[in-house]
């Protein structure tokens, strides 16, 4: 086990496992709060999931258009400056967040978190392609997966003890989390972007705004940014509907829901980085279908199983579509991306995430609310099934493409 660490450590840069290192702190800090979001809200002003469904969605518009902003900084001005703002807003934001009392105050500073924080995120994944090559890239964004998901381990199950005593120590711990991994960001983490490979005239603001058309008319990354939207649709809502769900309709409380959620941890830490050497050497598009099936599957469940073994089985299910889906999802999209905008193409891919957040707590919301709730995993599957139709054409019109081919490693060729 010990040879085996080493020698994946050695197979990656220091820059790499400076990114890893910090993005793991960084992850302990958010998943203290973020699986007990909607619980906070609807527990501390009294109000449905619907208007908690509406907070979430707000959110992330605002998190939209700070992503697109952020992404063009990343490109224009570099990556770590933009990683700093981000946590640094991150932590004062949120803790403000922790003391409003007031549901319109609280609406309102919402809407400038998610404006603020997300600044950072195509900045991030941008910043780990520049890292890694073309051929690394996969086990790269794979083994990131395994570094959150021992922050996951961690992270639900202290948030749950700590939202059982108040709901405010989530808060103050995200902050004080965020703020350390700002330091260790601004002393050791090097910047990333890349360098003109030839002398060109420095665009402006406005020009490196702009350049986001090229991303938004590429119909076939815009294709595959539809077909994600509708997998991370079903897919948030183990964050957002699920803690909600499990409460009212199974009186699951939040300590068993944090076991729950760090059973998919447990589950990538162990087999995520064999998973992912082994869906790399099969057509991109076709794996993440495969992952849209798991998600199909694991969710559905939850519409007919009533024990908490079953919940977990469930989650496990739904962790071996995200151990295929989200490295590859991350390395197609910087397979779209020409170099020079990389950061503005994750932007525009960070609509997979949005998008989501912005539609998938208010409808689930509306479903609680109104309807039988089991619909929510019912309808959950019926879009992964039109997704993973989607991801199946992508395949068949993109796939012999060179630049989704599987690309190998020099040691690779020479074992060949």
């Amino acid at each position: 086990m010990i040879e085996r660490f080493r020698s994946t450590f050695d197979q990656f840069p220091r820059t790499y496992w400076v990114v890893a290192g910090t993005h793991f702190i960084d992850v302990i800090g958010n998943t203290l709060l973020m699986p007990f979001f909607a619980l906070y809200v609807t527990q501390k002003f009294n109000v449905g999931m619907t208007q908690a469904g509406i907070i979430l969605a707000t959110n992330s518009i605002a998190g939209m258009i700070g992503s697109t902003i952020g992404g063009a900084m990343a490109d224009r001005f570099g990556r770590r400056g933009i990683i700093l703002f981000g946590l640094v807003v991150s932590a004062l934001s949120g803790l403000t967040l922790g003391f409003v009392d007031k549901f319109y105050m609280f609406y309102g500073l919402s809407v400038f978190v998610g404006l603020m924080s997300s600044a950072a995120h195509p900045a991030h994944q941008a910043m780990i392609a520049d890292i890694l090559p073309a051929e690394k890239r996969a086990e790269g964004f794979g083994l990131m997966r395994v570094i959150s998901n021992f922050a996951w381990i961690i992270g639900p199950t202290i948030g749950g003890f700590l939202a059982a005593y108040d709901y405010l120590y989530l808060f103050l711990s995200d902050a004080v989390i965020s703020i350390i991994t700002a330091f260790l960001v601004f002393r050791l983490l090097p910047e990333t972007k890349p360098q003109p490979k030839e002398k060109v005239e420095e665009e402006s603001l406005l020009q490196t705004l702009s350049g986001y058309r090229v991303a938004l008319f590429d119909r076939p990354f815009l294709a595959f940014i539809f077909a994600s939207i509708l997998m991370v649709l079903v897919y948030q809502q183990m964050y957002s509907s699920l803690s909600v769900y499990l409460r009212d309709v199974h009186q699951v409380d939040p300590q068993f829901y944090g076991l729950i959620m760090s059973s998919s941890a447990i589950t990538v830490v162990i087999f995520q980085f064999s998973v992912t050497r082994f869906i790399k050497k099969y057509p991109p598009f076709l794996m993440m279908a495969a992952a849209t099936f798991f998600y199909m599957i694991g969710f559905t469940m939850y519409g007919f199983v009533a024990t908490i073994p079953l919940f977990i089985l469930a989650m496990v299910i739904i962790t071996i579509g995200e151990m295929i889906g989200m490295p590859t999802s991350n390395v197609l999209a910087a397979s779209f991306a020409p170099e020079e905008m990389r950061a503005r193409y994750m932007a525009v891919f960070g609509l997979t995430w949005t998008v989501p957040s912005m539609i998938g707590p208010w409808a689930a919301g509306l479903v609680f609310d109104n309807y039988n709730p089991n619909y929510v995993w019912y309808i959950g599957g019926v879009l992964c099934v039109v997704a993973i139709t989607a991801f199946y054409y992508l395949h068949l019109r993109l796939g012999a493409k060179e630049k989704f081919q599987r690309v190998e490693a020099p040691e690779e060729v020479a074992a060949a």
